[in-house]
């Protein structure tokens, strides 16, 4: 099976929705009820994936059936939250279909990211993660990336927050 990488657009919508919930759904095992309910809404809300794409520049991978197996969404900087300094670049939502797993496709849509974010003149690129994400993690660091602090829990989970100097990276 060939993969592609695109840039992705509002016309996939349905498709970002589909593989959202898809990628994210094996992780109500290691939520309670309640926290899982809060993602699904998150997951399934046509919103999530609309307000990423008008803020950010999505990033997907796509099967040759045009089925959209991994996405990725790189927010520039001028976009502060309250984890993010405007100053900063980040990445969000870093999404992997589970039968595409261990592929390298969540290092590859990563390393776009970083790369488009050097190409922008970005300074810097930072993205949040959770005691979830094991995988990720690893991933993350071996791209350079360091724990800058943990934050607020989320979904009853620890978060940290990792930042990337793009002027270091290579």
């Amino acid at each position: 099976m060939n993969l592609t990488y695109r840039t992705g657009t509002k016309h996939d919508l349905q498709k970002l929705k589909q593989l959202g919930i898809k990628a994210w759904t094996p992780f109500n095992k290691q939520l309670t009820d309640e926290n899982w309910h809060l993602l699904n809404q998150t997951i399934s809300n046509n919103k999530t994936y609309e307000e990423l794409i008008d803020q950010s520049t999505c990033i997907v991978c796509v099967a040759d059936n045009e089925d959209i197996v991994g996405m990725a969404f790189l927010v520039p900087s001028g976009n502060p939250t309250d984890i993010y300094l405007k100053e900063w670049s980040y990445i969000r939502f870093v999404s992997v279909d589970p039968e595409f797993a261990g592929q390298g496709m969540g290092r590859k849509l990563t390393a776009m990211c970083i790369d488009n974010a050097k190409q922008n003149g970005e300074k810097i690129i930072a993205l949040h993660t959770s005691e979830m994400m094991d995988k990720a993690r690893h991933i993350y660091e071996s791209l350079g990336f360091k724990i800058l602090r943990e934050i607020d829990q989320r979904l009853g989970k620890c978060y940290w927050l990792y930042k990337l100097e793009l002027d270091d990276y290579k």
